[in-house]
């Protein structure tokens, strides 16, 4: 099953969890539309009405061949945690909700929304853990330019996650696109968009960042992630 599509995934899934499974969802850059062939992979999302270790355990084989495909293992909760989830997963369920494709079941229509504020702690939080983790890609980089190009394109898509939710924060919301999501958000937010959107062209490929100009791009896009945290954290600690 290394080639395991997403119809094969949703019939694994349906036989493994029967009648307690709730839905399974699509979401990410593919329920967006803007899966990048080969670069991309698909974010599926799992609710079931409960969970036991012989449910988990039947489901291993489909998530391992999930995974062997490029894609990350589905996201699995009960119905119960699905619903209490928009105040920990604040940023994750106002993605899903604001885009998503249903591959079997229903969604609950409970939670409906995330709350601002709860949307605002999270992504103080993440923005920050994205700025160190690339401090530490820089670190661990050591002046590589073939590795800095790496770390450019791995960052990308937690990126693009965190600009769209600043937007939600400043109550905007349907825009797609990456590059426009970026654009917006270095609006917002005060920094320079231009080497964010060299980094989408180049994952995209459809504007290859040479290894020439690895360090500058990645030092403006340091640059960029810094005023972005400083934005989140103004907007969560105002007043």
């Amino acid at each position: 099953m290394a080639t395991m599509t997403l119809d094969t995934l949703t019939a694994e899934l349906q036989r493994a969890h029967g009648d307690a499974l709730v839905a399974v969802v699509l979401y990410g850059s593919a329920a967006r539309g803007e899966r990048i062939e080969q670069k991309s992979d698909f974010n599926v999302l799992v609710i079931v009405r409960a969970l036991t270790s012989a449910s988990l355990r039947a489901t291993a084989p489909t998530a391992k061949a999930w995974a062997a495909a490029g894609n990350p293992p589905p996201l699995i909760l009960t119905e119960t945690e699905w619903r209490s989830s928009r105040d920990v997963f604040a940023m994750e369920v106002a993605d899903i909700l604001d885009r998503h494709r249903v591959l079997a079941g229903a969604l609950p229509t409970e939670p409906s929304a995330v709350d601002a504020a709860h949307l605002r702690h999270q992504l103080e939080f993440e923005a920050m853990g994205k700025l160190i983790a690339l401090r530490q890609g820089i670190l661990r980089a050591e002046g590589s330019a073939e590795q800095e190009l790496l770390l450019l394109a791995a960052s990308k898509s937690a990126v693009l996650v965190l600009f769209r939710t600043l937007l939600r924060v400043h109550g905007e919301r349907g825009m797609d696109g990456s590059v426009a999501v970026v654009k917006r958000a270095a609006e917002l937010a005060g920094f320079d968009a231009a080497p964010f959107v060299r980094v989408v062209e180049h994952v995209a490929g459809t504007a290859t960042i040479p290894a020439s100009e690895a360090d500058a791009v990645l030092g403006a896009y340091h640059a960029g992630l810094e005023r972005f945290v400083a934005h989140v954290d103004a907007l969560v600690h105002a007043g």
